[in-house]
């Protein structure tokens, strides 16, 4: 077999293939892959005659392959109709348009076209063109294109993924999948993750997120719309989601937990741990537009007889497990509010000075059942980064952050409320 530099398949889709004596078999409208292989091979091409019949021909019968010839070793009398069966694997069928995760820019792109080359003397997938020339070519306007766009002083490259950096196809695929692709997901910021699962179809969705380690999870859990963290969530074995809902703050997962079924929530209430679910079952019986529906039960409180230099040893052990330290807050045996301390008085203060001696007692806090909007005002009229939520006993509950106010304040679409059943 014989064949010129690399080929693009939509170079050659619909070439005429002749046959030993000139005669044309047809026109190409497939290929037929080997699978297992780091660079796929073509198999056998896919023939469609003028009777419309379909016909496969083995590679190896092929005499010439290139931009121009394509033809046969046989006669077309020789030729007999045969169609692929449903578990091959086919590139225009199975491969072209199918998404790939490009990690580096951080979104989902197309295979617009695959690029055939030689390797070992087979004709081989060598890569995927997922740029806008690959389109262009497709459409048969790739030269007219550019030219437009040299015009303009724009210049138009194919973007191509090399094979070797794909995993294994197999028939029936729903998508490429980078062989990196779980590895630097993981090493992406939760919100560039959300932002590549928001774009895939919902088993994408489903197939992504089960690839993250529990952490990175509940980490980009957040970042999603409700409705597709409930949708997740739903679809997830409950053990796996429940592991996930314990790693997220308890008014995140409580958001998240809100918007299922009453009966899927308290099934996976009764999986997380006695403790974690008994802060999410508390913000749950809250209403979602109170200061109880927009707090956290995840504060730091300490007792009045520590000292400064106690309390920095207790927070370096606390900071692996606590998000942002906007305040630490004064509290006796049974969770009174006594005082506060922002992270700038403890920083100024004497290492040995006790933190009774110089909290401060003026606090702003509301009730659980305080207007939301209310909330957000007293945090913005005192330049608040939190405040508590006490009940009327002036127990502490939890504390409204200026990060809830901000998620309040967004659009409705990006908002995390809860649905009640």
């Amino acid at each position: 077999m014989y064949f010129v530099g690399d080929i693009f398949v939509s170079e050659v889709l619909k070439k005429p293939v002749l046959d030993r004596a000139g005669e044309e078999v047809g026109r190409i409208t497939d290929f037929l892959v080997r699978t297992g292989e780091v660079f796929p091979r073509i198999e056998s091409v896919v023939v469609t005659s003028k009777k419309r019949n379909h016909i496969l021909i083995p590679f190896e019968n092929i005499n010439l392959f290139n931009k121009r010839i394509i033809s046969v070793k046989n006669f077309l009398s020789e030729l007999a109709e045969q169609k692929a069966k449903e578990e091959d694997l086919l590139i225009c069928r199975d491969l072209l348009d199918k998404q790939i995760v490009d990690v580096y820019g951080v979104k989902i792109v197309r295979v617009n076209d695959i690029k055939l080359g030689d390797i070992e003397g087979n004709l081989c997938l060598i890569a995927v063109d997922v740029g806008f020339s690959g389109i262009l070519r497709r459409l048969s306007i790739e030269h007219i294109g550019k030219q437009l766009w040299g015009l303009f002083g724009y210049s138009i490259s194919s973007k191509l993924i090399s094979w070797n950096f794909l995993q294994p196809i197999e028939p029936k695929l729903t998508k490429l999948t980078l062989r990196i692709t779980r590895q630097k997901i993981s090493e992406l910021h939760p919100s560039d993750i959300a932002h590549i699962i928001s774009q895939v179809s919902l088993n994408g969705k489903t197939a992504l997120f089960n690839s993250l380690d529990l952490e990175k999870a509940a980490e980009a859990l957040h970042e999603l719309e409700p409705g597709t963290q409930a949708t997740i969530i739903d679809r997830m074995d409950e053990e796996k989601a429940s592991d996930i809902l314990e790693r997220m703050h308890p008014d995140e997962a409580a958001d998240i937990l809100g918007d299922l079924s009453e009966e899927k929530a308290q099934e996976l209430l009764n999986k997380m741990e006695k403790e974690e679910a008994e802060d999410v079952q508390e913000l749950l019986e809250h209403e979602e537009d109170t200061a109880g529906g927009l707090m956290t039960t995840e504060y730091l409180g300490f007792t009045g007889d520590m000292t400064v230099s106690d309390v920095f040893k207790n927070l370096r052990l606390m900071s692996p497990d606590v998000e942002m330290i906007y305040y630490i807050y004064i509290i006796d045996d049974i969770e009174h509010l006594l005082g506060v301390l922002s992270m700038k008085d403890l920083i100024l203060a004497s290492p040995m000075a006790i933190i009774s001696e110089i909290m401060r007692t003026k606090i702003k806090t509301v009730s659980p059942g305080t207007d939301q909007m209310k909330v957000a005002e007293l945090i913005s009229k005192y330049n608040l980064y939190a405040v508590p939520v006490v009940d009327e006993e002036n127990k502490m509950l939890g504390i409204v952050t200026v990060d809830d106010i901000v998620d309040l304040l967004l659009p409705p679409s990006s908002r995390k409320k809860r649905q009640r059943t």
